[in-house]
């Protein structure tokens, strides 16, 4: 049997190994739910004078809910059919505080009692618990009905909501259209092309004339031709949605990942395949393409100057969005999902970030990670051995190269068996996780949603009847994976948690997880779900979950719902210790994964172009409110050259999610095999990195609070700019003022920075400051020479950053490390920036346990530092963290005197070029201070 498992895992690498085949994967042409829709678009537009469309909102059945100080509108929607029958469809609009608009439309008499289904098992209704997977746990805060205006007509219904009323929804129940506006001028529209469809029941038996319009088609209505999934037995028949939404005014639309696509979306009408979201687990996927990847999020984002807007699709179906930027006044998109409701929200304000708030408010913000997690994770498939996982855990300290965390991929398992170790190859696994701890390392492994049959915990799954079934008995379903024979954990069971959380638990006898360690995490893979012999190397559609709802109405969600409960299983079994927060890194995700999990965008090839298009995508991840993200450094598939290894670390480092991996047929590539001044530089990198890792967790806590992009792409920063737009080489640090322009292409010796604004930007070339800067009086390129070694970094003025500069080995030496700022003054001699801290690892956050520091520069008055903390106790804990250094770019100074407490005493200052340093100033960053300068700093550059 173990070598029928390899057997089945090599054929299914040899059939797409070389590259991603894409007659595995279905476009639009071949799908078709997104077939018919699409058409239905085409022959509307086609006949756009005399289209009628059957559906209306019944003015009379409007009703108005303002119980509990808020206020709902529900109405019934009628749809009318070509023998002039009828189909309700009930309709509720809500405002959710925060600016936020939901629209929901569920089809009636879906409640069990529908004749003609084709299966005895499956659940009647549409499927409508997408928000409950999808929802941050806390309930949506409905606006009160104090901040709501509302006039109610025969015709319509007009809705004033925002602060000052600013916003508007103009609903039309004749055609249906919902436009949103700001400052009375259009922003969207929604079916302003009457787009709107939904298929609703009818059986196999049924006359087609009864149903279809003239406008429809009824291609793949019961049945499949494709390939992999003529098995498909469509009990419901045709249940999809579609629907449009127009951007007024607007030339760029971002988000909906996950794609290996450019930052700004591009036009889809004349391709075979729109934007899909559809998880799938894709080897060696092509770049500049919309095929599906690993990740949906179904949040689409518009941005120009005074006003941003987004909407976010509610629904965890197969989704394709096609986009039209044929008209120069508006993009046009149009969003199609295989089956469940429609469900949607409209989100409005002044800035891009106000939609990541928004959005946050309603699908959580990613949870504050422990600090070991933003540091350096070492990975391939496979480290052999706990010989050589402790081997190569001591070269790194050999080669002065700081690093957290080693991974081990499907071969520590036995025979591919999770919550097993291959026993003569790891024999004492919390032996190994004792002397990874030592230095404060931590050992992630990987565990994945199928388990190889035969065996203890298969056999558990099915005895306690938690794992995804097939269609016909309602019985466990079997395919193939990793291991071979499979068979898939249902964690949308909820009776699946407690067992999870038993193969968890904290506890001597537990050996699997080294009985009492607490430096162990968990990779969770091939959660799309990957099943090797499935259609499209996945779940069969019919297949049924928790609640016999069939597996196309949550395919896109499944991912979300395996690493949460892999989460909730942490949470349990950390809760007692003061490493409380879970590490998760998750391949397949979706709205909500944020709130636990990291991810990675898959299988990447070791080339120059995708070196490129992974900075896009890791901006649009973050964009789509899941910070987290990184990519494979140095590429899994292939063996890179030394240069673009190096340059890879160097791009690297900025990734939130910061981990280099490779194949197991790829050499072995640690920083230091390349030698000579490649592993110079990348260990320079990697030591950048550590040394930013203050900034890197106070960026992610701004997040946590605010939803804010750990990196966020140039127009974030310049929304008034619309040149940066498109830009996608380049980015910030979130607010550190951080400008980095990586380098990926080959041999390279210059770069062009686009300056978005005449603001001073310091050259911070590797992080360190220089005697350079620029400052132009309007938006433009410049130019910069670049070496190898040379990380390509300005540092706007008007920023303050706090780095940690001492080499330690791993993140959980810095702690006690003191402090070094560095001052970026604007143009009017000023500047600004924050410093988050706490204990990196526990939830004592909550209640208090942090220090957060304001720092504030004025070139005329000094330099203050305010603390804010809910906790004297941590405050006074981190006493002995000092601030060792002061570097103020572009200045100069006589004198001045530190004050921090009772403590007064004169500054020691020394200049180098342009720049001041204040050397020794010993202030505490727990409490108060500032520094009162004698005479005027005198900004070089004013």
């Amino acid at each position: 049997m173990y070598f029928a498992s390899i057997l089945v895992g090599l054929t299914y690498y040899l059939s797409i190994c070389l590259a991603v085949k894409e007659y595995l994967f279905k476009t639009c042409e071949n799908s078709g739910f997104c077939k018919r829709n699409r058409e239905l678009g085409r022959n509307i537009v086609k006949d756009q004078y005399n289209f009628e469309s059957p559906y209306q909102i019944d003015a009379s059945s409007i009703r108005i809910d303002e119980a509990g100080g808020t206020v709902d509108f529900d109405a019934n929607i009628i749809k009318v059919l070509p023998d002039e029958s009828t189909r309700n469809f009930p309709l509720k609009l809500s405002l959710i505080e925060g600016n936020i608009l939901r629209f929901k439309v569920d089809e009636e008499g879906r409640d069990g009692s529908l004749e003609g289904v084709r299966s005895k098992y499956v659940n009647h209704r549409r499927y409508n618990e997408t928000s409950k997977w999808a929802f941050a746990k806390t309930a949506l805060n409905k606006e009160l009905i104090g901040n709501v205006e509302y006039i109610l007509n025969e015709s319509q219904l007009i809705i004033k909501y925002g602060d000052a009323r600013q916003y508007k929804a103009v609903l039309d129940f004749k055609p249906i259209k919902l436009a949103v506006l700001y400052q009375d001028e259009e922003q969207l529209v929604v079916n302003d092309k009457q787009f709107f469809n939904i298929e609703h029941y009818r059986n196999i038996n049924d006359d087609k004339s009864k149903h279809l319009s003239k406008y429809e088609i009824d291609y793949n209505m019961f049945k499949d031709d494709f390939t992999d999934s003529k098995n498909d037995q469509f009990p419901l028949g045709p249940e999809s949605i579609g629907l449009d939404f127009n951007f007024k005014q607007f030339k760029h639309v971002y988000g909906i990942p996950e794609h290996a696509d450019s930052l700004s979306l591009v036009d889809t009408t004349n391709s075979a395949l729109p934007y899909r979201l559809y998880n799938v687990d894709i080897f060696e996927y092509e770049t500049h393409s919309r095929m599906p990847l690993y990740g949906s999020i179904p949040f689409l984002t518009a941005t120009k100057p005074r006003v941003s807007i987004g909407v976010y699709w509610i629904n965890s179906a197969d989704t394709f969005i096609d986009i039209n930027k044929q008209n120069p006044k508006e993009i046009s998109t149009h969003w199609i999902s295989e089956n469940g409701i429609i469900d949607f929200m409209i989100m409005i304000g002044e800035k891009p970030n106000d939609l990541n708030k928004q959005y946050g408010s309603v699908s959580g913000y990613a949870t504050l990670p422990q600090l070991f997690s933003l540091g350096y994770h070492q990975c391939r498939w496979n480290y052999n051995d706990e010989k050589d996982v402790l081997d190569i855990n001591s070269k790194f300290d050999q080669f002065q190269i700081p690093y957290d965390t080693i991974w081990l991929d499907i071969e520590y398992a036995d025979k591919k068996r999770y919550f097993t170790w291959q026993p003569e190859n790891f024999p004492d696994p919390a032996r190994m996780l004792n002397s990874l701890d030592h230095t404060g390392r931590n050992l992630v492994i990987i565990i994945d949603p199928h388990i190889k049959t035969g065996y203890f915990v298969s056999d558990e799954l099915i005895s306690k009847k938690i794992t995804i079934n097939e269609p016909n008995k309602n019985q466990t379903y079997h395919g193939h994976c990793w291991p071979g024979e499979s068979v898939w954990i249902d964690s949308m069971n909820p009776n699946s948690q407690s067992y999870w959380d038993d193969k968890h638990r904290l506890s001597k006898s537990n050996k699997f997880f080294g009985e009492l360690s607490t430096n162990i995490h968990l990779w969770n893979d091939m959660n799309e779900p990957s099943v090797f012999d499935g259609p499209e190397t996945s779940s069969p559609k019919d297949n049924l979950h928790y609640g016999n709802w069939e597996h196309r109405s949550i395919h896109n969600s499944f991912g979300l719902s395996f690493h949460e409960s892999t989460y909730d299983s942490l949470i349990k079994r950390l809760s007692g210790t003061s490493r409380q927060r879970p590490f998760i890194l998750t391949r397949s995700y979706f709205t909500g994964s944020q709130r636990t999990a990291a991810m990675w965008t898959g299988d990447n090839m070791s080339k120059w172009e995708y070196l490129k298009i992974l900075i896009p995508m890791v901006l649009t991840s973050n964009i789509a409110g899941m910070p987290f993200a990184g990519a494979d450094v140095g590429g899994f598939f292939g063996n890179p050259l030394k240069e673009l290894l190096t340059r890879w670390y160097q791009v690297g480092i900025w990734y939130p999610f910061f981990r280099a991996h490779a194949h197991i047929d790829s050499r072995r590539r640690e920083p230091w095999v390349a030698g000579g001044e490649y592993t110079d530089h990348m260990r320079e990198a990697i030591q950048l990195r550590y040394s930013l890792l203050s900034v890197f967790y106070t960026e992610f806590q701004r997040h946590s609070i605010s939803g804010n992009p750990v990196i966020k792409p140039m127009y974030y920063e310049n929304p008034e700019n619309e040149q940066v737009y498109s830009i996608e080489d380049q980015f910030y640090l979130g607010d550190s003022g951080l400008l980095i322009k990586p380098v990926t292409d080959e041999g390279v010796d210059e770069v062009t920075v686009y300056i978005p604004d005449d603001e001073i930007y310091y050259k911070f070339f590797n992080g360190k400051p220089s005697q350079e800067t620029v400052q132009l009086k309007k938006p433009a390129e410049t130019q910069f020479d670049v070496e190898l070694k040379d990380i390509p970094m300005l540092f706007k003025g008007g920023s303050i950053i706090a780095t940690k500069d001492r080499y330690r080995r791993s993140s959980k030496l810095m702690y006690r490390d003191p402090y070094t700022l560095y001052i970026a003054p604007n143009k009017e001699g000023k500047a600004q920036g924050q410093l988050y801290i706490d204990d990196g690892e526990s939830f004592g956050y909550e209640s208090g346990e942090f220090v957060a520091v304001n720092f504030n520069f004025d070139l005329k008055q000094g330099l203050k530092a305010r603390v804010n903390t809910g906790s004297k106790r941590y405050q006074d804990s981190i006493e002995d963290v000092m601030i060792e250094k002061i570097v103020i770019l572009g200045g100069s100074v006589a004198q001045g005197e530190i004050k921090q407490g009772t403590t007064i005493k004169s500054i020691q200052v020394e200049k180098q070029g342009k720049n001041v340093i204040i050397k020794k100033p010993e202030l505490q960053i727990n409490n108060d201070w500032e520094i009162i300068w004698d005479k005027t700093i005198r900004h070089d550059e004013l």
